[in-house]
């Protein structure tokens, strides 16, 4: 074979390189060829005579290799995008390149953690919280391993439920029924603007709180019993949660309202188990989110893993698209990040395995899923997650435009936190662009996949000079030497 100076610019793609397939496949059996494909990877077609791509078309080989024109946002990879959808606790007071919550930032691109003062699995206080030194290091090292900014989050109401304890040396805090019943708006903004400064302190950027149920039931294990309602009156809380929310934004803090679609009527703790308001429930337990929503302060909304037949007589909150997707989203109006309860609530557990609890939880809406890792602890949580909802979209049980969405959401939250940044695929791995020259060694009229197999999902970045192997199937003949030609732009 005679080279040319133009050739010798080209790039050569030989048999048999690991992580790629080509198919050839005659023009005639192209409709065929495309009803069998699956939906995910979802490889370039090239027809070797056609004039346009062999002359001039500066032509994509797959968006998964990298090769891509799109802007610099829509270059992540749909790892990252999954990984920015997970909410994971974790155990230590510090961390290292040794501790896995660091590994799993690094390799899996968490989209964030939350913080516990005590461990349920080991039945005690030593989790992430010592001191105000310590979680500040503590945060401080876990962006720094991030190349995206982490929601770093806590329960952090006030009264019976705050991680931040006056024992650590923290502000000593009150109830939300404590403020409800002074009823004095000022008081409550006063109040949360010292807890919001502090977080500010911190680093602690997204605070799961204020509770918005309403006080129907006060008996309720889980809310009234222990006074996290500001109130019975869909006014009062209102009023109430504006003014903690304001006071968290002021100092540059996220607030993440619960439980929707209501949790105050409740009889049970749905940490506990299955929990159903369908005979309790009252449809004026909508009002707080819908007049917050109207003001335009909410930043995301967390849902509760409630059984309502009013709205889904098979699914609790969580997993209902009926009740996030058309009752949230649609009746509601509302557009921004929808955060799962955690997962590992005995409410989920006892009633699904974790792969259909995954499954459905995406597919009702929800974008962030919370994975408390403190009911029960797995140190591989994060891969396992992972690892599953990549397997379900190659399965076709979700789409990645479903994830798309989401990464959408999520990404615009976070870019109302002071210095955040994100990462993209092509910042880390910058890709050069190439041209089809030509493709010999098949007959005229073929058709040409090409597709990344492999593992990563970045897909192969290509270098000029170097020789690349190919795998040609071909099922009425031996593999073959096909050479195709590509030229460095």
């Amino acid at each position: 074979m005679r080279f040319s100076n133009i050739w010798r610019k080209s790039m050569w793609f030989l048999v048999k390189k690991i992580g790629i397939f080509v198919f050839f496949i005659p023009i005639m059996f192209l409709q065929t060829a495309c009803e069998m494909k699956k939906p995910s990877p979802s490889p370039t077609n090239i027809t070797q005579n056609d004039p346009k791509i062999n002359k001039t078309d500066n032509t994509d080989l797959n968006k998964k290799s990298g090769v891509s024109d799109k802007p610099e946002e829509e270059k992540v990879s749909l790892e990252e995008k999954i990984g920015q959808m997970l909410l994971v606790g974790f155990r230590g007071f510090k961390v290292d390149d040794n501790s896995r919550i660091i590994q799993d930032i690094k390799k899996f691109h968490l989209g964030g953690v939350i913080l516990f003062d005590y461990d349920f699995v080991l039945t005690k206080r030593q989790r992430n919280i010592q001191s105000s030194k310590q979680v500040k290091k503590l945060v401080k090292d876990l962006q720094a391993a991030s190349q995206t900014s982490l929601f770093i989050a806590i329960d952090q109401e006030g009264g019976k439920v705050r991680r931040l304890r006056n024992k650590f040396g923290f502000l000593v805090t009150h109830s939300a029924q404590y403020f409800g019943k002074k009823n004095k708006p000022k008081l409550t903004y006063d109040y949360a603007s010292k807890i919001a400064k502090k977080l500010t302190e911190l680093g602690i950027n997204l605070n799961f709180a204020p509770v918005v149920d309403l006080n129907i039931n006060p008996n309720n294990p889980i809310i009234g019993k222990v006074h996290r309602s500001f109130s019975k009156y869909p006014k009062v809380v209102t009023q109430h949660a504006s003014e903690f929310i304001r006071a968290h934004h002021k100092n540059s803090v996220l607030c993440a309202i619960k439980h929707f679609p209501g949790h105050g009527s409740s009889t049970k703790d749905s940490h506990l188990g299955i929990v159903d308001v369908t005979n309790t429930w009252k449809e004026t337990e909508l009002q707080p989110y819908r007049n917050l929503i109207q003001e335009q302060l909410v930043d995301a909304i967390m849902v509760a893993h409630v059984f309502n037949k009013n709205f889904d007589k098979q699914y609790p909150a969580t997993l209902s698209k009926q009740i996030v997707d058309i009752e949230l989203r649609q009746k509601l109006g509302y557009n921004g990040v929808v955060i799962s309860d955690d997962m590992q609530m005995k409410a989920i557990t006892k009633s699904y395995n974790f792969k259909t609890a995954i499954e459905k939880v995406i597919e009702a809406g929800i974008d962030i899923i919370v994975i408390g890792n403190n009911i029960d602890y797995d140190e591989k949580i994060v891969e396992k997650t992972v690892h599953l909802i990549k397997n379900l979209i190659n399965d076709g049980k979700i789409t990645e435009d479903r994830i798309e969405q989401s990464y959408k959401r999520i990404i615009a939250l976070k870019g109302k936190i002071p210095g955040f940044h994100v990462s993209s695929t092509s910042s880390r791995n910058p890709q050069k662009k190439y041209k089809l020259i030509s493709v010999e060694g098949v007959s005229p009229n073929t058709k040409i996949k090409i597709m990344n197999t492999g593992s990563n999902q970045h897909g192969v970045e290509l270098e000029q000079g170097n020789f690349y192997n190919i795998l040609v199937d071909n099922s009425k003949s031996k593999p073959k030497q096909i050479i195709i030609r590509m030229e460095l732009e």
